[in-house]
Protein backbone atom coordinates (compact mmCIF):
# COMPACT_ATOMS: atom_id res chain seq x y z
CA UNK A 1 0.00 0.00 0.00
CA UNK A 2 1.35 3.15 -0.71
CA UNK A 3 0.66 6.48 1.44
CA UNK A 4 0.12 9.97 0.45
CA UNK A 5 1.13 12.62 3.06
CA UNK A 6 -1.46 15.66 3.47
CA UNK A 7 0.94 18.72 3.41
CA UNK A 8 1.92 19.22 7.10
CA UNK A 9 3.07 15.75 7.08
CA UNK A 10 5.73 16.30 4.18
CA UNK A 11 8.58 16.19 6.27
CA UNK A 12 8.06 12.54 7.74
CA UNK A 13 8.35 10.72 3.89
CA UNK A 14 11.83 9.75 4.86
CA UNK A 15 10.74 8.37 8.28
CA UNK A 16 7.97 6.46 6.55
CA UNK A 17 10.43 5.47 4.02
CA UNK A 18 13.22 4.04 5.88
CA UNK A 19 10.76 1.51 7.43
CA UNK A 20 10.00 0.73 4.13
CA UNK A 21 6.47 2.48 3.17
CA UNK A 22 6.65 3.53 -0.42
CA UNK A 23 5.45 7.26 -0.37
CA UNK A 24 4.15 10.44 -1.83
CA UNK A 25 3.74 13.92 -0.29
CA UNK A 26 1.41 16.34 -1.64
CA UNK A 27 3.72 18.34 -2.48
CA UNK A 28 5.18 15.61 -4.85
CA UNK A 29 2.45 14.90 -5.80
CA UNK A 30 1.33 18.98 -7.00
CA UNK A 31 -1.36 19.32 -4.52
CA UNK A 32 0.10 21.83 -2.30
CA UNK A 33 -2.42 24.20 -2.00
CA UNK A 34 -5.33 22.45 -3.41
CA UNK A 35 -8.58 21.85 -2.24
CA UNK A 36 -9.07 19.25 0.43
CA UNK A 37 -11.33 17.65 -1.90
CA UNK A 38 -9.01 17.28 -4.64
CA UNK A 39 -6.57 16.12 -2.70
CA UNK A 40 -9.34 13.07 -1.56
CA UNK A 41 -9.96 12.47 -4.69
CA UNK A 42 -6.44 12.29 -6.06
CA UNK A 43 -6.24 9.34 -3.19
CA UNK A 44 -8.60 7.58 -4.04
CA UNK A 45 -7.84 7.50 -7.79
CA UNK A 46 -4.73 6.26 -7.40
CA UNK A 47 -5.60 3.70 -4.39
CA UNK A 48 -3.30 6.01 -1.64
CA UNK A 49 -3.99 5.89 1.71
CA UNK A 50 -4.17 9.19 3.37
CA UNK A 51 -2.51 10.48 6.47
CA UNK A 52 -3.33 13.66 7.60
CA UNK A 53 -4.01 15.92 10.91
CA UNK A 54 -7.17 18.08 9.13
CA UNK A 55 -11.09 16.69 9.77
CA UNK A 56 -12.42 17.59 6.79
CA UNK A 57 -10.10 15.60 4.25
CA UNK A 58 -10.42 12.51 6.21
CA UNK A 59 -14.20 13.23 6.51
CA UNK A 60 -14.19 13.64 2.73
CA UNK A 61 -12.08 10.19 2.46
CA UNK A 62 -14.78 8.74 4.33
CA UNK A 63 -17.87 10.13 2.35
CA UNK A 64 -15.88 8.87 -0.63
CA UNK A 65 -14.82 5.77 0.83
CA UNK A 66 -11.07 6.48 0.44
CA UNK A 67 -8.24 4.94 2.89
CA UNK A 68 -7.56 7.68 5.50
CA UNK A 69 -5.97 7.68 8.70
CA UNK A 70 -6.53 10.59 10.85
CA UNK A 71 -3.66 11.51 13.54
CA UNK A 72 -5.67 13.84 15.53
CA UNK A 73 -4.33 17.34 17.82
CA UNK A 74 -5.38 14.99 20.48
CA UNK A 75 -3.57 11.99 19.44
CA UNK A 76 -0.53 14.16 19.85
CA UNK A 77 -1.10 15.52 22.95
CA UNK A 78 -1.90 12.36 24.24
CA UNK A 79 1.75 11.65 22.90
CA UNK A 80 3.57 14.30 24.04
CA UNK A 81 1.96 13.80 27.31
CA UNK A 82 2.99 10.43 28.20
CA UNK A 83 6.76 11.09 26.90
CA UNK A 84 6.90 13.61 29.19
CA UNK A 85 6.20 11.41 32.30
CA UNK A 86 8.31 8.57 30.64
CA UNK A 87 11.14 11.32 30.66
CA UNK A 88 10.43 13.30 33.91
CA UNK A 89 8.22 10.84 36.33
CA UNK A 90 8.61 13.53 39.11
CA UNK A 91 7.20 16.23 36.90
CA UNK A 92 2.98 17.14 38.26
CA UNK A 93 0.67 18.49 36.73
CA UNK A 94 -1.06 21.70 37.37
Amino acid sequence: MKLLLDEMYAGLKEYFEILGWDVESAQEAGLQGLKDKDVVEYAKKNDLLLITQDQKPADLAGLVGAKFVLISHAMIADIAISKIKEKYSNVKQK
